[in-house]
């Protein structure tokens, strides 16, 4: 006799007797098995085990909860205008730093960033590739003279440019004076190692950040 068939062999009377065995019925476990469901599930006084049973909601599957799709509008930092600028001057520099001397290491410096970015001004270089490179470059440092203007009292000021406005550049004579001169109706010349270029400043009215990005046409003259 195989295993599965000695399963399912009834137990003899005379064991059952012996071993004070007897097999509960069917009504018995029927009781058994609902009294153990309600204690396990707990169910409301006004449903029954079958309604509960029946009505029981079954997930077969994981169902991913939907996106929110409405966009979360991101603060972005406000900066601050240029009227707020203006009353909180922060671009004005204080009479005790209005020295020369002050601004004599800034110069140095741009000497070094002009001629690391025009190739050390060689004279076997381009001029006009030079004076290309000089238009788009960061003057903050550079010297500046006024060689043509309408008003003859700006005629001659040099000085350092410590400020570049859209409309204007600020120098520092070495009188420790801040002169500020318009663009229009000026020209400008910057000269290092020999190399003089003339910046017409009515063509040049564009801020420091936005000059880079401007293509410049090089012209022989041009009317103040």
């Amino acid at each position: 006799m195989d295993g599965e068939a000695l399963l399912c062999t009834t137990v003899p009377s005379e064991l059952k007797k012996a071993l004070d065995v007897e097999p509960p019925s069917s009504s018995k476990a029927a009781a058994f098995t609902e009294a153990f469901l309600k204690n396990s599930i707990k169910t409301p006084a006004r449903l029954d085990l079958d309604t509960l049973l029946a009505h029981k909601a079954v997930i077969l599957g994981y169902t991913r909860p939907k996106k929110d799709t409405t966009k979360r509008k991101s603060k972005k930092a406000k900066g601050l205008g240029a009227r707020q600028k203006r009353v909180m001057k922060i671009f004005q520099i204080k009479a005790e730093h209005q020295r020369y001397e002050l601004f004599l290491p800034l110069h140095q410096l741009w000497r070094h960033y002009i001629l690391d970015l025009c190739g050390g001004l060689k004279p076997s270089g381009s001029p006009q590739l030079v004076q290309q490179k000089l238009l788009k470059a960061d003057l903050h440092g550079a010297i500046l003279t006024v060689v043509r203007s309408r008003c003859p009292s700006y005629v001659g000021t040099t000085g350092i440019l410590v400020q570049e406005f859209k409309h204007v550049f600020r120098l520092i004579t070495k009188e420790d004076k801040l002169k500020v001169i318009p663009k229009r109706n000026s020209v400008f010349s910057v000269e290092i190692n020999g190399f003089v270029s003339h910046i017409y400043g009515s063509k040049f009215q564009q801020r420091a950040s936005e000059r880079s990005a401007k293509k410049f046409k090089i012209r022989g003259t041009m009317d103040l």
